[in-house]
C-alpha cells in the first residue's frame, strides 16, 4: 500500500489550526488577549516567510497547555473544533482523502501543529496515522516542553523516515500535498508531489519543478489521478 500524506494547515483546512486555537484562547479570556493576539500574528508572519524560529514558537504556543488541568484543556478543545475546525473542513479535502481510502493507500497527516490540537482533527478526517509535534507531559500535564524533534520543515523529513524504519515501510508510490514552502524537504521525497492551494514561494518552486499544482478550494475534480495532470493555476 503507498502512502498518501497530508499537509493540515490551509491543505486539508481552509485555515490554519494552530493560528486559529491560538486566537480561540485569547478571545475567550484564557490568556492575555492583546498579547497573545500580537504574537500569534507576528509567529504566523514568519512562518509565512520562513523565517519562524520553530523553537520560540513552540514555547509560546504549548505554554498555555502546561498553565491549564487537562480537563479544562480537553473542553475547550471541543468547543474550539465545533466552532472553529469543522466550518473549515473542506469538502473537497475530504473528497481527495476518500479517493486515496478507495484506491488502497496508507493514509497520513504529517503537521507542524501539535498533537493536542491535532489528534482530533484527524480522526474527524477518518486518518489514522499523524505525525505531529509531541507536547511533553509528564504526570498527566503538559509541561511547556516539545518531547522529540518538532515536525517543521526538515524535521518532518526525519519524523517520517523514523516511521518508516519502525513500521518497516517505503516510499514507492507515495504522495505528499502540502500548500507550504516549508515543506518543500518533504515533497522532494515522495515519489509524487502535489502543491495544493499554495503560497507564493511553493508554487514557483512547484512550477519549476513541473509538479502538479492543484486546488482544494475550486470548482475541480481531484484525486489520486491528479498527480499525472500537468502544472496548473489552481
Amino acid at each position: 500500500m503507498a502512502l498518501a500524506i497530508f499537509d493540515l494547515d490551509n491543505t486539508l483546512l481552509g485555515g490554519d489550526s494552530d493560528y486559529l486555537w491560538g486566537t480561540f484562547l485569547a478571545e475567550t479570556g484564557v490568556v492575555d488577549r492583546e498579547f497573545y493576539q500580537r504574537e500569534n500574528a507576528r509567529f504566523f508572519r514568519e512562518y509565512t516567510a520562513g523565517t519562524l524560529d520553530i523553537h520560540e514558537f513552540l514555547r509560546f504556543s504549548l505554554r498555555p497547555l502546561s498553565e491549564h488541568p487537562m480537563t479544562e484543556l480537553r473542553a475547550w478543545r471541543d468547543r474550539f473544533l465545533q466552532e472553529r475546525i469543522d466550518p473549515i473542513i473542506l469538502p473537497q479535502a475530504r473528497e481527495l482523502v476518500e479517493k486515496h481510502r478507495q484506491a488502497g493507500d496508507t493514509l497520513m497527516i504529517i503537521t507542524a501543529t501539535n498533537a493536542f490540537v491535532t489528534t482530533p482533527i484527524a480522526e474527524r478526517l477518518g486518518i489514522p496515522h499523524l505525525i505531529a509535534t509531541d507536547p511533553e507531559i509528564e504526570d498527566g500535564r503538559y509541561t511547556g516542553e516539545v518531547a522529540g524533534l518538532p515536525t517543521f520543515q526538515g524535521g518532518k523529513v526525519e519524523r517520517l523516515n523514523q516511521w518508516l524504519e519502525e513500521n518497516d515501510r517505503g516510499l514507492s508510490g507515495s504522495s505528499f500535498y502540502s500548500d507550504s514552502h516549508n515543506d518543500i524537504p518533504l515533497l522532494e521525497r515522495v515519489e509524487k508531489p502535489v502543491a495544493v492551494d499554495p503560497d507564493a514561494g511553493l508554487a514557483a518552486h512547484a512550477t519549476r519543478q513541473g509538479w502538479p499544482i492543484i486546488s482544494l478550494r475550486g470548482g475541480e475534480d481531484v484525486g489520486p489521478g491528479t498527480e499525472d495532470r500537468g502544472p496548473k493555476t489552481g
